[in-house]
């Protein structure tokens, strides 16, 4: 390590934000991003995936904070303070059963209706601003050589130099291992691992949260294990997206674990409160899932050492213990699938086979649509929900949900990054919690997209009867067909989503929805039949249905389609 080093993130800028007055991006320090939160727009880093992983990193900041403090810095009557740190060492689940989620609830909405931070938070920084230098005897996110020593194989020790993670492996716009070349990266040569000091930061937080498996070693432990892909690779994230960076923050900042008894209350442990980075790994040797959101939110995949030669990181990499995703609900940023094998719920990953399926499609891993389901809502869906029922944001509130992921390469030894993928969908706050009434929009919202779908199922089969005419591998062609029809379908019906009050009539709503993908379905073959060749108004003769040309093909499309819609004309 390079000794005059320095750099603390706490007051060195290094976050990259889009100013709203400014109308462009800037690069800020923890501090100055906290206070000025509200003039940012959102994050905007060298990725979508890696924004997530900062956005983390600034939730567990938050609830640290304001599970210890109310708006007005004092500290709540539950915790019993250490003698010797500021951080609470006990709780007194008496105390917080009386009143405690109340209070925080309290300190959410005082905060909300300032618009703004407290001073508590640059205080909070300020105090702990040794666990945020990058280097020195405790480097932010990493381990000491002597550390990584005491944890790793003897012949996998820093001397040695083996283990080491290139910058182009930890840059998940290259992602390039030493084996396979990454052609359409950014960079190219030597290029790839060259990386400015605020740009490592961010992907050294990024590589924590999006690890692979490429890289072999491990800490030493009792017991053998395989290194684990980082902990948001493996789920389905899903956030509150706000119109300013405060606004994200807030409606993503749970400072209640909803889904507990409320007389239950757990301190907040993040990464950089451990003791000692020996102590951190001794704890994660357990495989427990943390019990509290900020540890959650700050958990390593690795352990990570940097040696400066001539300027330039040399990163060192040891895999860790992970904990399991088995039922893991305490994490709130993620859809759930039930496994009939187990029992048990795990994240609804998205692959590369789902590349093309909008939010919207998958609307009831969002929201439970009916009241009987047994489904899984995502921790933030349940957040927002109290929120709404508490009337903490307005009822009429557009809520914008929205899904970063990075997607892997399904390759089991390297789960390298094949492509990021991000989607949207918005309702308001009265529409997406809908209970009281007989007909609620979550159902008619799902009755809708089944009568989407059904109609995507007419055109893909539309699709099929013209790759059998013009003689092609129909599966590829009918689902590129299909693919781009959706395509079409996504900004019409997230308009229709968005545009949903509960005061409407539900069923002009529904019939609004069907008449405009009728238009969307006569356009899309309008198009096709715009392109047609010879041989597709020749046609072919068929053994069951006779013959078979581009106007049989339309005119079966188009009688399935109005009996599906049950569109009444004129």
């Amino acid at each position: 390590m390079v000794d005059d080093k320095k750099f603390n993130l706490t007051t060195d800028p290094w976050i990259k934000v889009f100013s709203i007055e400014k109308n462009q991006e800037e690069t800020v320090s923890l501090i100055d991003l906290f206070k000025n939160a509200p003039h940012y727009r959102q994050l905007a880093g060298d990725m979508r995936s890696q924004d997530m992983a900062i956005l983390r990193l600034l939730l567990a900041i938050l609830t640290t904070v304001y599970s210890r403090v109310d708006a007005t810095g004092k500290s709540y009557p539950w915790l019993e303070p250490n003698a010797d740190s500021a951080e609470p060492i006990k709780v007194d689940q008496d105390i917080y059963a009386e009143d405690g989620q109340d209070t925080l609830f309290e300190t959410w909405d005082q905060l909300y209706q300032a618009k703004g931070f407290s001073q508590t938070v640059t205080d909070y920084l300020a105090e702990h601003a040794q666990d945020f230098a990058f280097f020195g005897e405790r480097p932010f996110y990493q381990a000491t050589a002597e550390d990584y020593d005491a944890l790793v194989p003897q012949n996998k020790r820093v001397a040695a130099g083996k283990g080491q993670v290139l910058v182009k492996q930890m840059n998940r716009r290259v992602s390039e291992s030493g084996n396979s070349p990454a052609i359409f990266a950014p960079k190219a040569g030597e290029a790839k691992n060259e990386v400015a000091l605020t740009e490592l930061i961010r992907w050294v937080i990024t590589y924590q949260n999006f690890t692979g498996v490429t890289d072999k070693t491990k800490v030493v432990t009792e017991e053998k294990f395989s290194n684990s892909a980082g902990w948001i690779y493996r789920i389905s994230p899903v956030f509150v997206e706000g119109t300013t960076l405060f606004d994200t923050l807030m409606l993503n900042l749970v400072l209640v674990d909803t889904r507990k008894d409320e007389t239950e209350c757990t301190l907040q442990k993040p990464v950089w409160e451990a003791k000692s980075v020996r102590a951190y790994v001794n704890e994660r040797t357990a495989q427990l899932l943390p019990d509290n959101l900020a540890e959650l939110y700050t958990a390593w995949s690795r352990i990570l050492h940097i040696e400066w030669q001539d300027g330039h990181p040399q990163i060192f990499s040891a895999g860790i213990p992970m904990f399991d995703y088995e039922n893991a609900f305490l994490e709130p940023m993620t859809t759930w699938r039930f496994d009939k094998k187990t029992s048990k719920y795990r994240p609804a990953v998205k692959g590369l086979c789902s590349l093309g399926i909008a939010m919207w499609r998958n609307f009831g891993q969002y929201v439970k649509v009916h009241k009987d389901d047994e489904m899984h809502e995502p921790g933030i869906v349940i957040w927002l929900r109290a929120l709404k029922e508490r009337e903490l944001i307005s009822q009429d509130a557009p809520l914008l949900l929205n899904s970063i992921a990075l997607i892997s390469d399904g390759n089991a030894t390297s789960q390298s990054p094949a492509v990021e993928v991000g989607d949207d969908m918005q309702l308001q706050a009265d529409v997406l919690f809908d209970e009281d009434l007989a007909e609620r929009w979550p159902e008619r919202i799902e009755d809708a997209i089944a009568v989407t779908q059904t109609i995507g199922t007419d055109f893909y089969h539309f699709a099929s009867d013209l790759g059998t005419i013009r003689n092609l591998d129909v599966r590829p062609f009918a689902s590129g067909m299909s693919a781009q029809f959706y395509e079409q379908l996504n900004e019409p019906f997230k308009a229709w989503l968005a545009d949903l009050k509960p005061t409407e009539d539900r069923d002009q709503k529904i019939i609004l929805w069907k008449s405009k993908l009728e238009k969307i379905v006569v356009a899309a073959v309008d198009d096709v039949m715009a392109a047609s060749s010879p041989r597709d108004v020749k046609g072919i003769a068929t053994e069951k249905h006779g013959p078979l040309n581009i106007f049989t093909a339309k005119n079966h499309l188009m009688y399935n389609v109005r009996k599906h819609l049950e569109l009444k004309k004129e």
